[in-house]
């Protein structure tokens, strides 16, 4: 697959707590100049980078990140308010706790409660697992909960905890999700076979910084030749 076509696929992100400004801004310039699906950036800069962009380049924040413990009223708060900034897509952390606890009646109706708020406006919703912290058996209960609760996407992972998107995961959530919902693997691709196959399983997002570097890279040694 062509770097550019894999490129169409990615949310080009940087959620590092010392992000800055003229980090955030390189981010978006590169999204721009490479294609990418999305930048993912932190809430605070949500207003500020759309601004600079305009209509050239989808906007994407999260909600609850990283560890998903916020109250749902305090995720319903972060999405309305990203998305008066100008957030085009939402990523959501679930509250693994509950899930945990085997309170997926809480886990769904927070999910369905911030799709309804990005759907009202418009707006794709993310819904992030955070694979690595749960068993099968809870995955598989997440893919029906994303399903039911009508949500866009179903992701693997934050990038902030003790594991990254696998390619076992995205084989089970292909087994287990209903047919609209979409599949966005995240933390751990680094490379473009890495990239190759999550999209050949499926995959229609991939959360990653290292593509676009790895774009770069294959420019600068184009131009060397």
């Amino acid at each position: 697959m062509e770097i550019k076509e894999i490129l169409k696929k990615v949310d080009h992100t940087l959620l590092k707590p010392e992000a800055d400004w003229p980090q955030i801004k390189t981010l978006c310039d590169e999204g721009i100049r490479y294609g990418v699906a999305s930048v993912c950036i932190p809430p605070r800069f949500v207003r500020q980078a759309k601004k600079y962009v305009g209509n050239s380049l989808k906007i994407c924040t999260v909600a609850g990140f990283p560890n998903g413990y916020n109250s749902s009223e305090v995720k319903a708060f972060e999405t309305k308010h990203a998305l008066a900034d100008g957030a085009d897509e939402i990523d959501m952390v679930i509250a693994v706790g509950a899930l945990k606890e085997g309170n997926t009646e809480y886990v769904e109706r927070e999910v369905r409660e911030l799709t309804k708020v990005c759907h009202g406006e418009g707006k794709i919703i993310k819904v992030i697992i955070e694979t690595c912290l749960l068993t099968e058996a809870e995955k598989i209960a997440m893919c029906g909960i994303v399903t039911d609760a009508e949500a866009d996407f179903i992701k693997t992972s934050t990038g902030f905890s003790s594991g990254g998107a696998t390619r076992e995961d995205i084989r089970l959530f292909a087994a287990h999700i209903g047919s609209r919902v979409k599949m966005k693997a995240a933390g751990g691709i680094r490379s473009l076979r890495d990239a190759e196959d999550f999209l050949a399983l499926g995959c229609e997002r991939l959360g990653t910084s290292a593509i676009v570097r790895l774009a770069k890279e294959t420019e600068t040694e184009t131009k060397k030749e």
